[in-house]
C-alpha cells in the first residue's frame, strides 16, 4: 500500500435549503471555499456534516457532488461509518468506485459491541476496499465504544490498507502505546487528530487532524497545524488556546453552533436538520457577540 499522508483535512458541513434538502449550489461554494483557504483534503460527510441524518442515497451523493468539484485537486476521503457491517462495507465500495482516495469509519452505530466484534467490523470495512482505510476513535461520540491499541495491532495483521487512527479521545495512554507499537508494524502508519486540539498529539507522533472549525477559522487552523507539522510545540499552544477558546462557544449547541457560526462569518449554509435544532434568535445573537470578542477570528475570511 502507498505511504498515505492526509495532513490537514477540513471536514465541511452540509448546506440545506429551507425545505432541507441538500443545497449542492451552496455545497460547490463551500468546497470552493475550503480548497481555497488551506485544506489540503477534504473529509465528507463527518459529523459536522450531518452524516447521520443523510439517507444512503444522499450521502453517495453528496460524496459524488464533493469528487466531481475538487476535480482531483485534492485527495477526497469517505466518511462510511454505519450500524451495520454490511451498509458501511457498501459505502466503502461505493466511495471507491466513485474515486475516493480513502475512507474513514467509527465503530458501529448504536451498538456497544465487544472488542472481538468491533474487529470483525472494520475487518468488513477494509477488505471491501483497496484504497486506504483509517479507523476513527470517538468514544464520547460512541456511548463508551473505544478502538484500544491491542485492536490496531490486529486490524494490521488481518487488513493491508489499514494506514492509521484518527483519535478524538485525546488518550495519551492509548496514543503512546499505538504509535510505539503500529508504525514498526506497518511503516507508514498515521495517527491523526479528529479534533483542533492538536499540541499533545503532535508531541506523541500525530502528523495531521480533521478540523471542522476551518469552515469558521481556517487561518487559525492552518497556523495551528503548521505550528505543530514543524514542531514548534511551545508556539503552537497560544494558538490552539485561541480555538480552544472558539470550541468551548460552540460546544453546547454542537453542529447547530458551528452553522450558526458560518452563518455569522458570512457563509450561511442553512440550518440542522431534525432532530438537531438550530439556535434561536437570541442564542444566536449571543454567539454573534461572543465570535465578536475573540480577537484571531478578525483576520479570518469573511463570506465566500
Amino acid at each position: 500500500m502507498p505511504l498515505y499522508r492526509p495532513g490537514l483535512l477540513h471536514t465541511p458541513v452540509t448546506p440545506f435549503t429551507r425545505e432541507r434538502a441538500i443545497d449542492f449550489e451552496a455545497y460547490e461554494k463551500l468546497i470552493a471555499f475550503h480548497l481555497g483557504n488551506g485544506a489540503a483534503a477534504l473529509a465528507v460527510p463527518m459529523h459536522a456534516g450531518e452524516s447521520v441524518s443523510l439517507p444512503d442515497g444522499e450521502r453517495r451523493r453528496l460524496l459524488e457532488f464533493a469528487i466531481t468539484c475538487v476535480n482531483g485537486r485534492k485527495p477526497v476521503i469517505a466518511h462510511v461509518s454505519e450500524t451495520g457491517t454490511g451498509i458501511a462495507a457498501a459505502l466503502a465500495r461505493h466511495a471507491e468506485d466513485a474515486g475516493a482516495t480513502a475512507i474513514v469509519a467509527t465503530t458501529p452505530y448504536y451498538w456497544t459491541p465487544p472488542p472481538a466484534m468491533v474487529l470483525e467490523h472494520f475487518v468488513g470495512i477494509g477488505a471491501a476496499v483497496k484504497i486506504p482505510f483509517l479507523v476513527y476513535n470517538a468514544p464520547e461520540e460512541m456511548q463508551g465504544a473505544k478502538v484500544t491499541a491491542e485492536l490496531c495491532r490486529k486490524l494490521i495483521d488481518r487488513v493491508p490498507n489499514f494506514a492509521g487512527v484518527v483519535d478524538l479521545s485525546l488518550d495519551w495512554q492509548f496514543m503512546i502505546e499505538l504509535m510505539t507499537d503500529a508504525p514498526r508494524l506497518r511503516p507508514g502508519f498515521q495517527l491523526l487528530a479528529g479534533t483542533e486540539l492538536l499540541v499533545s498529539p503532535a508531541a506523541i507522533g500525530a502528523s495531521g487532524l480533521f478540523a471542522p472549525l476551518a469552515g469558521i477559522a481556517p487561518k487559525l487552523v492552518r497556523t495551528l497545524y503548521e505550528l505543530c507539522r514543524d514542531q514548534k510545540l511551545f508556539e503552537a499552544r497560544k494558538v490552539q488556546e485561541e480555538i480552544a477558546a472558539l470550541r468551548h462557544a460552540l460546544k453546547p449547541a454542537g453542529v447547530a453552533g458551528l452553522k450558526a457560526a458560518m452563518r455569522a462569518m458570512g457563509r450561511d449554509c442553512g440550518e440542522t436538520r431534525p432532530p438537531l435544532i438550530p439556535l434561536d434568535p437570541a442564542a444566536y445573537q449571543k454567539l454573534v457577540g461572543t465570535l465578536d470578542a475573540i480577537a484571531s477570528l478578525r483576520d479570518e475570511p469573511r463570506g465566500w
